[in-house]
């Protein structure tokens, strides 16, 4: 059993994730400031480097909770469709919604660097897993000539292709796509991928 001391230091670890989830849905990364955090979960400056270790820490467990509402609806939008065509374009465009959505959170997701030396915990590399889980059942019926290890690094690309696109129209680069155009064009990149898996196939 947890002692009181453990009970409240993940209680206080809790409620400093939720004031940077916050703060980074409402100002972005580049806005979240350690005073601001604490002074919102009602601590003192440097109780949040007992808690956590340090900001790069805080922001890696909201990026987690980001990816667990990901996969969430991810895996949601993943359940057993007419076709594998379908789910891969369910996939995508609950992957489009979800980043519109929470614009701030997801860019948060990607753009997060720890100092260089720093190793990102096993703990989080293992919460990106299911963004690349999800695609595997259809892409396996899709192309079910290919072998674990080749089905695995083909889930990876279609992944990046999608999350490419989606990176570009978010951070406004001129080369991106419009975000009025985003969702038709995510899912005519899918079609023209299910295609050529199904080209490949025979």
């Amino acid at each position: 059993m947890k002692n009181n001391r453990e009970e409240k230091r993940a209680d206080l670890r809790n409620r400093l994730i939720a004031a940077a989830e916050r703060q980074i849905a409402e100002k972005g990364l580049a806005g979240l400031k350690a005073r601001d955090i604490t002074a919102e979960a009602g601590c003192a400056l440097g109780a949040l480097y007992n808690a956590v270790e340090d900001l790069d820490m805080l922001v890696l467990h909201v990026n987690s909770r980001t990816l667990t509402r990901l996969g969430k609806t991810l895996l949601s939008a993943a359940e057993p469709a007419d076709t594998a065509d379908d789910t891969m374009q369910a996939l995508a465009a609950a992957y489009v919604g979800f980043a519109c959505e929470n614009r701030r959170l997801w860019i948060a997701l990607f753009e997060h660097r720890l100092p260089e030396g720093r190793e990102i915990p096993d703990w989080h590399k293992r919460d990106h897993a299911v963004l690349i889980e999800v695609i595997i059942p259809p892409l396996r019926q899709l192309r079910p000539d290919l072998d674990k290890t080749a089905l695995t690094l083909r889930a990876r690309t279609t992944f990046a292709a999608v999350h490419g696109v989606v990176q570009l129209a978010l951070q406004g680069k001129f080369v991106g796509v419009p975000l009025d155009h985003l969702r038709d064009e995510v899912a005519a990149l899918v079609l023209s991928m299910t295609r050529g898996a199904q080209v490949a196939r025979t």
